[in-house]
């Protein structure tokens, strides 16, 4: 968890707030894309986080796929901005969240895929036709535009 979002909820505890994201689709040189199965809720999920206080979304999205899964990604397209009613959730921790996420794509990275083992706990290229179907509840929005962007 970003350390500003925990400065935060130290103040306000679990009530809802708005906070901003980014995540990216990575994709290999087979098509397929690389998800997390997130620790909190154990859902598969694009890797990604929350801004922190003066960064950019592209440097988030950078720095959160680099944390959640050991790659370094390059060359971010924009995909979609996600907001409203759509991207609430409530964390098991009992956390409540509206997220305005700005979603890339990228097939541009280097590196070794290791888990961080404290967002994620295992990281995993699905082909389109096998995805899964307990994904968290933005990334299926993200992931339903990105097939519609490719015509499938």
């Amino acid at each position: 968890m970003a350390d500003y979002v925990r400065e935060l909820r130290k103040l306000i505890g679990s009530q809802p707030v708005i906070l901003c994201g980014a995540g990216v689709i990575i994709i290999n040189s087979k098509g397929e894309i690389l998800l997390q199965r997130r620790m909190d809720n154990d859902l598969w999920a694009v890797p990604g986080g929350a801004v922190e206080l003066g960064e950019t979304v592209e440097e988030t999205a950078i720095r959160e796929v680099f944390e959640e899964t050991g790659l370094r990604v390059r060359n971010l397209k924009l995909l979609g901005i996600y907001s409203g009613e759509d991207t609430y959730c409530k964390y098991p921790n009992g956390d409540e969240v509206y997220w305005i996420t700005m979603a890339f794509m990228s097939n541009e990275f280097d590196g070794c895929i290791r888990p961080d083992n404290y967002e994620s706990k295992e990281c995993k290229f699905f082909s389109i036709e096998e995805l899964p179907e307990n994904l968290f509840n933005i990334d299926r929005l993200v992931l339903n535009d990105y097939l519609k962007s490719i015509g499938e």
